[in-house]
């Protein structure tokens, strides 16, 4: 069961997906128990910007048919804050030693996201100063200051960001590609191209939910910022072509994700090209679920 995915040797190919695991706060509603027996094999923090959000206004949350919207905004202290209490604290659970090689120790993949190529090298230089953090995951859905796009939802521009930060940062550089885009696999060629070491997908998809007061018109939008983004088993088909799809153009490891819920999910995403499997919507539910996911997937590989 163990992996191999950029320089990192984890012992399952379950992690989480950015910002549905707050492990600091299961550590509080866990305790102890969570460090002896951390249900991922890697940790992906929550996405952190240079400066602090308070996200979107609430409400936040749509139970959708099979899924759930989300507009909850990235809320986050900011890297300052990030660096000198959040980091410190996930360093502990995780078992990281104070230069970021211990045995035993489940390796910390901190999630960044800036809306220009100036804010994105100061994230990237920052985290690339700590010895905890292994590897780095560049949130592209954000959009860029100057051109109003979302940053990955452009291959020309997506490149041209990436080939400006690369050099902020010798550790493995994961791109985490926007579905809500008319070419995922020619974002991906142009993230390979461009210096990633990964790409991950997929991230939400684009989605509204109207007020439930069917008698007030115009009706209008339930959530506080107007739109979110869907997941969870809703978007799983998506995630299996899309993953497909970009598999197919790159050389690079991918990290699948959309929908997972059981074993039968993540492998049908190994089996169309990834090489590790995120799990996001389904924590929510069940916060070990990383862990029941790779023991049922060592039984599928088994029996294979």
């Amino acid at each position: 069961m163990s992996v191999e995915f950029c320089g990192l040797a984890l012992r399952h190919p379950v992690i989480n997906g950015s910002g549905t695991f707050d492990a600091i706060a299961a550590r509080r509603a866990f305790g102890e128990d969570l460090a002896a027996s951390f249900p991922f094999s890697a940790y992906v923090s929550k996405t952190i910007t240079l400066q602090p959000r308070d996200g979107n206004p609430p409400p936040r949350l749509w139970e959708a048919s099979g899924g759930l919207i989300n507009s909850i905004g990235l809320p986050n202290k900011g890297l300052e804050v990030y660096l000198r209490e959040d980091l410190p604290q996930l360093a502990d659970l995780l078992g990281l030693a104070a230069d970021g090689a211990a045995p035993g120790a489940v390796p910390l993949i901190t999630n960044v996201m800036g809306a220009s190529a100036e804010q994105i090298a100061e994230l990237l230089g920052a985290c690339d100063a700590r010895p905890e953090i292994a590897a780095i995951e560049l949130n592209v859905s954000c959009p860029n200051v100057k051109t109003g796009l979302d940053i990955g939802a452009d291959p020309r521009q997506l490149a041209e960001v990436l080939r400006a930060v690369r050099g902020r940062t010798s550790k493995p550089l994961i791109v985490k590609l926007t579905p809500n885009t008319a070419d995922v696999g020619a974002c991906a060629l142009a993230a390979q191209e461009a210096g990633a070491d990964a790409v991950s997908l997929i991230n939400t998809l684009r989605a509204t939910a109207l007020s439930p007061d069917g008698r007030s018109r115009p009706r209008r939008p339930w959530l506080g910022g107007g739109t979110g983004g869907l997941s969870g088993p809703a978007i799983r088909a998506v995630a299996l072509a899309q993953v497909e799809a970009v598999a197919a153009r790159v050389a690079i490891p991918v990290v699948g994700m959309g929908g997972v819920q059981n074993a039968r999910h993540a492998q049908d995403l190994i089996d169309v090209g990834a090489t590790l499997v995120a799990v996001g919507t389904e924590t929510f539910r069940d916060p070990g679920v990383g862990a029941r996911i790779a023991h049922e997937l060592q039984e599928i590989m088994v029996g294979r």
